[in-house]
């Protein structure tokens, strides 16, 4: 296996410095090395006069790579022309980086698309919750990013992933996929999981298709370690990974990134049966995001549970489906990765029901606080 330093070097000198080129108006390539774990681009960071984020787009994920590019720059546009909505604290929107003609992505000899994007310096990220105080940030960042959006109308924008999020569309895809014989151990106990709760997994599209929770523009992917952090001020000061800005339920974005913050071991650890949710840092991500983002109704409240439970759910059943189906959209590190990432999800949905309760506690409470300082009625 070869060290950090050897593999930059093979990097810098193989055909990523010409692909790095395409983005680069002056000084050439110093360096370049792999960036993040991120299970679907490739993603590098490139040094020269002004570092950039270098990615290869995944058209097997995103077969129509311009539109992502489209819906990206729209964000990018409208969310610098509101950033003065948040009183004069930092945020970064990164910027696109063009092509020589100017363009928003470029196409390799051999169909790749990529893309460059600018690095926002000072900034870590974190795979699990370190604090109260970062669990706080955290929600605040998902809130600052949906404050900015808001006022985006939804048709604006692309729907550049049909079916992302639209969970009875995965479990679908699931029964197409399962083979009920000579199955393992672990694999029957997903099954059965799904079996259990298949019926509970059209809640919020049932609340959509009623008219009470409405299309607004999402992240699609506000996972923890897509949320930045100074590393000054240990504020929340941007939003990364925005292949899936898209037409959603924000409830998607809230439950997404309440299931990985509130996991205190991840979701990459191999002891799934020790994994729970930690309602007190729900209540710190939850405070955070209500009173950044600021938007929500009564009736939205009231969806707040449901979303955490089942786009947590809804994960171990896209990786459980995908472990099924020979690992095509998500990458593995080893044999049954999937599996493994799906008995967590599983595990800490399971957990989020017996504490049902306490969460909704914490939701009710929130949401009194904040329509009794709005000075109105919930």
């Amino acid at each position: 296996m070869c060290s950090e330093a050897e593999l930059s070097k093979s990097l810098t000198d193989g055909p990523l410095a010409a692909i790095a080129q395409q983005f680069i108006t002056q000084g050439t390539v110093r360096h370049i090395r792999p960036l993040g774990n991120g299970n679907i681009n490739d993603t590098y960071l490139v040094d020269t006069e002004t570092p950039f984020v270098l990615q290869r787009i995944n058209t097997q994920v995103f077969p129509h790579p311009e539109q992502v590019m489209d819906n990206l720059c729209r964000f990018v546009d409208h969310a610098r022309q509101r950033l003065h909505q948040l009183s004069g604290q930092r945020w970064d929107i990164p910027t696109v980086l063009r092509t020589s003609n100017h363009q928003h992505h470029w196409v390799d000899p051999h169909g790749s698309v990529w893309r460059g994007l600018s690095f926002i310096q000072g900034t870590t990220t974190f795979d699990t919750i370190q604090s109260r105080e970062h669990a706080t940030e955290v929600g605040h960042g998902l809130g600052c990013f949906h404050r900015l959006l808001s006022d985006l109308p939804s048709e604006q924008l692309t729907d550049t992933l049909p079916g992302f999020h639209i969970t009875p569309s995965y479990l679908q895809q699931y029964d197409n996929t399962i083979r009920l014989e000579q199955l393992s151990a672990a694999e029957r106990h997903c099954c059965t999981l799904i079996a259990t709760h298949r019926q509970r997994l059209s809640v919020l599209e049932e609340a959509k298709a009623k008219g009470r929770l409405p299309l607004r523009p999402i992240h699609g992917d506000p996972k923890i370690n897509n949320i930045l952090i100074d590393t000054v001020t240990g504020q929340a000061v941007s939003l990364i990974d925005l292949d899936t800005i898209k037409p959603g339920l924000v409830h998607y974005d809230i439950g997404d990134c309440l299931r990985s913050s509130c996991n205190p071991l991840g979701e990459e650890t191999q002891q799934w049966q020790d994994v729970s949710f930690d309602v007190e840092l729900c209540a710190a991500v939850l405070q955070g995001y209500l009173a950044s983002a600021g938007f929500l109704d009564a009736v939205e409240y009231n969806y707040i549970y449901d979303a955490i439970w089942l786009i947590t759910f809804e994960l171990g059943l896209r990786f459980f489906s995908d472990h099924l189906a020979g690992n095509t959209y998500f990458k593995i590190q080893r044999p049954n990765h999937n599996l493994e990432r799906a008995l967590v999800q599983f595990q800490l949905a399971e957990s989020i029901q017996t504490q049902k309760q306490a969460i909704q506690t914490v939701i009710d409470q929130l949401k009194a606080d904040y329509f009794t300082e709005a000075g109105c009625g919930a």
